[in-house]
């Protein structure tokens, strides 16, 4: 694929988008998923807004 760039991801047609995020969620470990899911249950004060989110990554 060759694309290193988050803005050259977001390039990308919504179908292409659609298949790179569900392969890259269907290649975390469950364990891992439960495990983060226990851990934002007990601190939810430690969660990041989306909108934090997307300013750092400089999609705002």
């Amino acid at each position: 694929m060759g694309l290193t760039n988050l803005s050259e991801l977001l390039a990308l047609p919504a179908t292409e988008r659609l298949g790179l995020a569900m392969g890259l969620w269907q290649s975390l470990d469950s364990a891992e998923l439960e495990r983060r899911w226990s851990r934002h249950q007990q601190h939810p004060e430690e969660a990041v807004s989306w909108e934090l989110v997307r300013r750092d990554l400089g999609l705002e």
